[in-house]
């Protein structure tokens, strides 16, 4: 507690306020700059390829690199935050990215971009989840559902102004601008994060880091990204099916550990958990379906359509503009409905809005197109914020990390899934019209539907084995 001041003591429940309000800031403000950095570097690419004589390949590879790095480490990194504190390995990875981003500003060649991009993935994982959870330390379980909208619909306007912020960026100031973008708010956040102190709760359980679990899966995950990043410019080839043997090998012997060891990555409360599994599958589903459909549909409307780049971004803009509204009443409708009826919902438009675009071909109305575009970006929002509320809150407070990496891998796996189907899928049909892929992630959302039935539904129960916040502040009110 608080020294009393003039004004007479301050309660714990006025104590935690501030510190709620700087850490949901923080965890708004890093997932924005991360969100913001992938759209803007887009942009960036083609005058990057120019400027520094790079091939498509090495281009590709500030991409790929990035997405290896980050998919391999974010479950690891989510374990360090439940062990050393989320505020503090927020901060390393705010800082480190920040720094990163500096670097690569200032890269001579391609080949420093590439590995400074591979440094930025690193400090990436650890960012990520600690924004995850920073929150679930600070909120009860019951509390979360607003706090992770304001943080999707954050996402969404990142995902909206990113492309229009780089394009400026880079027809006045340069491709280097853009990574100069994150320096100032990273080294803020980052300073922020280490004034503030966490309230104590108490340990329980396993501390340790299971280092050869997470070698192992950050071998499996690593080479499920690789492969999948790797489908649309190589196919079926030997090093498809070379990639997929490694990622099963090393997830079978990563199970056979963590069944084994006293100390796992995973802790059982989470491996176990049916809940956690059907939300991990709705996210990757969901997101499969939404970033594959952006991917097909932004070929559809520049190839047979015949708009330009610019005109493209516009038509699509609905779907990022319609997060920011969906995500914070997803989190009215789960408090009322519960999570089972929200996602299904959420799954619903999704699917619904991803079938209207298969129509896509000539004479086909940009207004259609667009509230296609807007019903993908309200059913991906709605889905989003329930099933990370389910994930974060549905595991104990000691495991809020694992359980945010977990989230986090979804939604880097999920979008890598979508486009490698929808690209395999262009690619038996001929390519002619987008209407087979874009049916094929119908499908796949379909299925996230059938994974969304089981969540819990209205006045189910929340798995939480350990006290939250609220229990330690009544504890706290009660001492005299």
């Amino acid at each position: 507690m608080r020294a009393p001041t003039a004004a007479g003591p301050t309660t714990p429940m006025e104590a935690a306020a501030p510190h709620r309000r700087l850490t949901l800031a923080g965890s708004v403000l890093g997932a924005v700059i991360v969100a913001l950095d992938g759209t803007v570097l887009t942009i960036a690419q083609p005058t990057l390829q120019r400027e520094l004589g790079a091939s498509f390949t090495q281009v590709q590879w500030t991409s790929t690199g990035y997405l290896i790095a980050v998919a391999s480490l974010l479950v690891f990194a989510g374990r360090l935050g439940d062990r050393y504190g989320h505020h503090r390995v927020f901060a390393a990875g705010i800082l480190g990215f920040g720094a990163a981003s500096a670097g690569i500003g200032c890269a001579s060649g391609v080949g420093w971009v590439i590995a400074l991009r591979v440094a930025q993935g690193v400090f990436g994982a650890l960012l990520q989840p600690a924004t995850l959870g920073m929150l679930r330390a600070v909120y009860p379980p019951d509390r979360l559902g607003m706090p992770l909208a304001l943080r999707t619909s954050a996402i969404g306007v990142a995902a909206a102004a990113g492309p229009l912020v780089g394009g400026v960026l880079v027809t006045h100031l340069g491709w280097r601008s853009v990574f100069f973008l994150n320096v100032v708010p990273a080294l803020v956040l980052g300073l922020l994060a280490l004034t503030v102190r966490a309230p104590a709760r108490p340990r329980t359980g396993a501390t340790g880091l299971d280092l050869p679990g997470a070698c192992l899966l950050a071998v499996a995950l690593g080479a499920l990204v690789h492969t999948l990043v790797g489908v649309p410019g190589e196919g079926s080839t030997a090093g498809t099916v070379l990639g997929l043997f490694t990622t099963v090998g090393a997830a079978v012997a990563f199970v056979r550990r963590e069944r084994r060891t006293t100390d796992p990555l995973l802790p059982p409360g989470v491996l176990g958990s049916g809940t956690v599994g059907a939300a991990l599958g709705a996210l990757v589903a969901a997101s499969a379906a939404m970033l594959g459909t952006m991917f097909v549909s932004s070929y559809a409307l520049q190839d047979v359509l015949g708009l330009d780049p610019l005109r493209t971004s516009l038509t699509a803009l609905p779907g990022a503009v319609a997060m920011v509204p969906a995500a914070p009443l997803a989190a009215v409708l789960l408090r009322r409905w519960g999570a089972r009826p929200t996602a299904f919902l959420g799954m619903g438009l999704l699917s619904a809005g991803v079938l209207a675009l298969s129509r896509i071909g000539e004479g086909t109305s940009t207004v259609v197109t667009g509230g296609g575009f807007l019903l993908v970006g309200a059913g991906f929002g709605t889905v989003m914020v329930t099933a990370t509320t389910v994930v974060v809150r549905d595991v104990p407070a000691e495991s809020a990390g694992v359980a945010g990496g977990l989230q986090q891998t979804a939604l880097n796996i999920g979008p890598t899934l979508g486009v490698a189907v929808a690209t395999t899928v262009i690619g038996v049909s001929g390519g002619v019209s987008p209407g087979p892929a874009l049916l094929a992630l119908t499908c796949g959302a379909a299925l996230g539907g059938a994974l969304c039935l089981r969540l819990p539904g209205r006045g189910a129960p929340t798995r939480v084995d350990s006290p939250s916040v609220r229990d330690h502040e009544r504890e706290d009110v009660r001492e005299p």
